[in-house]
């Protein structure tokens, strides 16, 4: 009889570990679910916010990159006149010229206050104009390529014709890319040579 009761006791002590193993082994099996549910959702937002970054990223170099740099404006003719220098920003895509629009915007006098005049670069419409033309050669330039300055001759009309101590406002975007704004600020007089940017 004294057998067999520690052999029952040696049974239960068995028993008892056999539980507190099995209840371990739970818990961790629980740890490691929850571990990787929480590595999840952690990979997850960080690959959204790298998305996110890289996507911003490419925004703004399209914004930066597609973008006309107005070097100088200048009255021309009799003072009516804008001949325009500009180029593409360093690192652009070649741009049609038909791509790159403009926008003046005029203070102009009386009631016709605020009109604007707009066209493109590769056409004659809106403000009277000439195509755009690589500066030292002849002729239209169908493309607008980096590296290289540009003019054009504007003719405002109307309210929006240069006027002593006027200020208007040149908007110029090139394709899907970035604006350039430039305030036109003429002096007491228009004369042909005066520069207003």
């Amino acid at each position: 009889m004294v057998k067999n009761m520690k052999n029952e006791k040696t049974n239960e002590n068995r028993d008892e570990l056999a539980a507190i193993g099995i209840g371990a082994m739970i818990v961790f099996i629980a740890l490691i679910l929850v571990a990787a549910v929480a590595a999840a959702v952690i990979i997850q937002t960080a690959e959204k916010l790298q998305q996110n970054a890289q996507s911003t990223g490419e925004d703004t170099t399209d914004m930066m990159a597609g973008k006309i740099f107005l070097n100088s404006v200048v009255l021309t003719n009799t003072g009516n006149s804008l001949y325009v220098t500009f180029e593409l920003a360093p690192g652009s895509d070649t741009l049609l010229a038909t791509a790159i629009e403009y926008n003046l915007i005029c203070e102009g006098t009386g009631a016709a206050n605020g009109l604007s005049q707009f066209g493109n670069l590769g056409t004659v419409a809106g403000i009277t104009s000439t195509v755009a033309s690589q500066l030292g050669t002849a002729g239209a330039a169908a493309n607008i390529a980096p590296g290289a300055t540009y003019t054009v001759s504007l003719t405002p009309t109307g309210n929006c014709a240069p006027g002593a101590l006027q200020t208007d406002t040149l908007v110029i975007q090139a394709g899907a890319g970035g604006f350039t704004y430039e305030v036109l600020k003429y002096g007491a007089t228009t004369n042909a040579g005066d520069v207003v940017v």
